[in-house]
């Protein structure tokens, strides 16, 4: 009779608490600075990409910008190499290989993307640091919050708004400086004299960094990261993740330094809930693995860092796995590190051949539309226009010839086409052709683009010619 009673009720508390959580105001979140080993490789990571970010843009090779996304001339300079559009399937395949390492690392390591080199962890971590160099640390930021506004509490709020105001629009004008050359971009905006698109972007940018990082820091972790939902489709009991010990943990519980754990009757936990106050996304690490958890390893830090001072073992919180915890054996090579392997060999291998047999030009075909074909003199005429793409940086010649259709005549340039080194040039070439020679109505021809300083660097695409047909 009780437990039906109480059953109804339980439930309403528990839909009550759900909705609760779904509907309260966001508490902010303090995180406490902590220090240690994986802090350091965090500050680290930091350091080296967001140097690369800010600082490649400045970068100079071979005369121009060493990284370019340059869009209206539809050439992408990296680091010596130019890629065109027609040079997709290598952009695919290095997306596949992104995508694939990600998968790899999760089923092997966790979150280490989320941890360490996400942009999302990466900026929040700079605006934390300009926080705390502002505000104070996590006492003095929750007191100030606390307070009633003044003229000091104003102060400071402004000083830390304009921190991260400035930085985020120096992040939007770096990222512009990718797409618009950096020196040029700057000399623009000196003079006040951006377009419209590059002031879009560098204002959208720059409001982006300030939001997700600045302002909704976890929420972009805990809400709106796609990757927080289906990693769980990677772990298994063999992934390293950041876990807390609870056999050794438990029961928890305050106790002086000195006292032996066992003697008290507890386990070597102090409830001193520095893990909690550390974890950037609020959780609490004690109650297992939950999906906002992004595996920056601070909890262990911090963990660490009290055992020592207790006397007790490192490693209460660490990296560990689920079969570890529980006394198994842990299988680093497994089905699924195997085929993500084997997957992520045979790609980059795809990528790497595809980039070395690369050929240095490129040849874009187009028919006339005006007019499906011509009759001129007894013969049967189609009209194109080529596009020759010399995609090494020195000026080149080429010559085209055409087959497919016996007795074909090509009209084109009598000697070879001079085009400048990463220049397109239009090249209109017109195919006569007898209409006794054209069974169909339409007859695949081919063009052969080929240097005149090295036949064996050619190339070679199918084109369509048009006639009455029988």
């Amino acid at each position: 009779m009780d437990d039906t009673s109480t059953a109804p009720k339980a439930k309403a508390t528990a839909a009550s608490s759900v909705e609760q959580s779904l509907y309260e105001k966001r508490q902010k979140i303090y995180p406490r600075e902590v220090h240690g080993t994986f802090a350091a490789l965090r500050v680290t990571a930091v350091t080296v990409l967001l140097g690369l970010f800010y600082g490649v843009c400045w970068l100079r090779w071979d005369g121009h910008q060493a990284v370019l996304f340059d869009l209206p001339a539809r050439k992408f300079y990296v680091f010596g190499l130019t890629f065109w559009p027609q040079d997709f399937l290598l952009l695919t395949l290095l997306m596949m290989l992104a995508a694939l390492s990600l998968f790899f690392f999760t089923a092997l390591a966790g979150r280490l993307w989320c941890g360490y080199a996400c942009p999302q962890t990466v900026w929040t971590e700079v605006f934390l640091w300009m926080e705390r160099k502002i505000e104070g640390n996590r006492q003095q930021q929750m007191k100030l919050d606390k307070a009633p506004w003044s003229a000091r509490k104003l102060r400071i709020k402004a000083t830390k708004q304009f921190a991260w105001i400035t930085f985020s629009l120096w992040t939007g004008f770096t990222f512009v400086a990718y797409f618009t050359p950096a020196t040029e971009l700057l000399a623009k905006t000196t003079a006040l004299s951006l377009g419209p698109w590059e002031t879009f972007w560098m204002l959208f940018y720059g409001f982006a960094t300030y939001g997700n990082a600045g302002f909704m820091r976890e929420q972009v972790c805990k809400y709106m990261c796609p990757y927080a939902r289906f990693q769980s489709a990677m772990f298994d009991k063999d992934t390293l993740i950041v876990s807390y010990d609870e056999a050794r943990g438990e029961p928890r519980g305050s106790r002086r330094q000195g006292v032996d754990p066992r003697e008290a009757g507890l386990g070597d936990c102090i409830n001193c809930t520095m893990c909690v106050q550390v974890c950037p996304t609020g959780i609490d690490i004690r109650d297992g693995l939950q999906y906002e958890c992004i595996g920056c390893s601070a909890c262990i830090d911090a963990c660490d860092d009290v055992m020592e001072r207790m006397n007790y073992p490192k490693g209460l919180i660490r990296y560990t796995t689920e079969h570890a915890l529980e006394g198994k054996p842990t299988r680093i090579v497994r089905a699924r590190t195997i085929i993500y392997s084997v997957l992520l060999l045979g790609v980059a291998s795809l990528f790497f051949y595809l980039l070395g047999s690369r050929a240095p030009l490129g040849l874009d075909i187009m028919r006339d539309r005006n007019q499906l074909y011509r009759e001129r003199g007894g013969l049967i005429e189609n009209v194109y226009m080529l596009k020759v793409l010399n995609l090494r940086d020195a000026e080149r010649a080429f010559e085209i010839t055409a087959a497919g259709i016996d007795g074909m005549l090509i009209d084109g340039p009598g000697e070879p086409v001079r085009v400048a080194g990463g220049d397109v040039a239009e090249v209109p070439v017109v195919l006569r052709a007898s209409e006794a020679e054209l069974p169909e109505r339409s007859t695949p021809v081919t063009f052969t683009l080929r240097a005149a300083d090295d036949a064996t660097v050619s190339v070679t695409e199918g084109a369509k010619f048009l006639g009455p047909g029988r």
